[in-house]
């Protein structure tokens, strides 16, 4: 029963470090990727979409964002979409295609981005504590209803240890990687 509650505690801290991820993609660096617009909405057909579902985003250079639409009428919603984002660009349009420049970062602004990736790591770190903490709940709840031992109570808990260690380190070592991508000139 207890191995149940461990699985459980590990799906859903794999979800966190997941999560984590994900949401560096949109931490721009000062180089040129699509991954930035991935949680980028456009309003179009009456809806918003994905980015990814409207347009081709290619980046040919390294300091060059392409952005192709598949249908020439949506190339002012994307526009606008791009300049109301929290992204800072300044996109350009030749009523074909979208083109966006990426400025160099600043030392400052390098700073700021390490700043908010660390608290992103943070948090995570934080969910998968709590990950841990309902696991443990979980177990004591089994052994006050009886279907564990205290034993098994005991060596559940020391794996929720154990799988909180690793995806701490795990959340950390995703940290560090971005962190060097922000600071690489």
């Amino acid at each position: 029963m207890d191995n149940e509650v461990a699985k459980a505690s590990e799906e859903r801290m794999k979800k966190s470090v997941a999560s984590l991820k994900e949401g560096f993609t949109s931490l721009r660096t000062g180089r040129a990727h699509a991954g930035i617009f991935d949680r980028l909405r456009v309003n179009a057909y009456g809806a918003p979409l994905p980015m990814n579902q409207v347009a081709n985003v290619s980046a040919p250079e390294a300091r060059l964002i392409v952005i192709q639409p598949w249908d020439r009428a949506l190339i002012g919603e994307i526009e606008k979409a791009i300049r109301s984002s929290e992204l800072s660009l300044n996109p350009s349009n030749d009523g074909k295609v979208i083109r966006i420049s990426i400025p160099p970062l600043t030392g400052e602004r390098r700073k700021e981005l390490v700043k908010q990736a660390r608290a992103s790591a943070e948090q995570s770190k934080v969910a998968v504590r709590n990950i841990r903490r309902d696991g443990n709940e979980e177990l004591k709840k089994l052994l006050k209803d009886g279907k564990i031992t205290e034993d098994d109570e005991s060596k559940g808990s020391a794996c929720l240890q154990k799988l909180t260690d690793g995806f701490c380190d795990q959340v950390q070592r995703v940290l560090d990687e971005k962190e060097k991508e922000i600071m690489a000139v």
